[in-house]
């Protein structure tokens, strides 16, 4: 169940609860005359199953409510309503199967945004996954993977792609790109460092590291492992079902590919940023190319789903055939 908030000028406030008042997906439906102040106007408050929200979204949106106003979406993590069951069970499809676009593009925004917390966690991640390679950690490199915030800007490409968003899309890529290349630049200047110090030689990074050798040595496994993990991690974002995640951050290998190719820049060791390097690339298109066919395989069963149904169709239909007992 969500719950839908509209903040709008008074003049659409009765188109606004027509649209919602005709539809079987939505359980509640409330009024505030006169309580916004900006705009100045009304607030209305909906309780909606889930698997309905997008068309009414789209009608929302086709009355201009986010040009005049604001539409608000909160889950709704528990309701005990009669009416909230009987909505669920009138929409066609699943709760936890429904993929509400608004959503999931904010979403995709909010964690593509390249600011300094993104930065700072891609740096800090590459830095440990640069001190497991030392180390030859496998317990430092999950520790890294966990860390690194960029499976959302990399899933954010695939929502981008299916909802052709340039604008996304745009946002997304610059954040990969500068997000690797800041966090690759700190890890190899803080390689240097431990260079320079003597607590870094050159055989900690080219010599045998049984442990953490995948970095460096891509091959069909890397590519399948990647299209796996982000078609769950995919499902886990855009469904009602968010469990599967941290196994997502802890399949892929880009964050110590990263790591590793900064490491080989500080040391020479080409053969490593070579190797980590492809290896960053064949996870990064695996996850983006997997997000975008997810994604799209769920608008393609989404858009065969039928819309649910109107109040006014629903009572005709009754009136017409009226139910009999036995």
């Amino acid at each position: 169940m969500l719950r839908l908030t509209v903040t709008i000028p008074a003049e659409l406030t009765d188109r606004v609860t027509e649209v919602l008042a005709d539809s079987t997906a939505v359980s509640t439906l409330s009024v505030i005359r006169g309580a916004a102040l900006r705009p100045v106007g009304d607030v209305v408050h909906a309780d909606v199953a889930r698997e309905g929200a997008n068309v009414l979204v789209d009608r929302l949106r086709d009355l201009g409510v986010h040009r005049e106003g604001t539409l608000q979406i909160e889950p709704v993590t528990t309701w005990v309503s009669r009416r909230g069951f009987e909505a669920d069970e009138e929409t066609p499809g699943s709760s936890s199967d429904a993929v509400v676009w608004a959503q999931v593009a904010q979403r995709s925004y909010d964690d593509s945004e390249l600011n300094w917390t993104f930065l700072s966690f891609m740096s800090l991640a590459t830095l440990i996954a640069g001190i497991a390679i030392v180390l030859d950690s496998q317990i430092l490199v999950i520790g890294a993977m966990v860390l690194g915030p960029e499976f959302g800007a990399v899933a954010a490409l695939g929502v981008a792609l299916v909802r052709r968003r340039t604008l996304l899309l745009a946002v997304a890529a610059r954040a990969l790109l500068v997000g690797f290349g800041v966090a690759i630049a700190v890890t190899a200047v803080a390689g240097l460092a431990a260079r320079a110090l003597g607590w870094v030689t050159i055989d900690d990074i080219s010599g045998p590291r049984p442990a953490t050798a995948f970095i460096y040595t891509p091959d069909k496994w890397s590519f399948i492992v990647a299209v796996l993990a982000a078609a769950a991690g995919v499902l886990s974002l855009t469904s009602a079902k968010v469990g599967g995640l941290s196994g997502v951050f802890i399949s892929v290998t880009t964050v110590p590919a990263a790591g590793n190719v900064a490491l080989g820049l500080a040391f020479g060791a080409w053969d490593e940023v070579r190797g980590s390097g492809l290896q960053l690339v064949v996870n990064l298109v695996g996850m983006a190319l997997a997000g975008w066919l997810t994604l799209a395989l769920q608008r393609a069963v989404w858009s065969r789903v039928p819309a649910p149904r109107s109040h006014s169709r629903l009572s005709r239909r009754i009136h017409a055939d009226p139910p009999t007992r036995s």
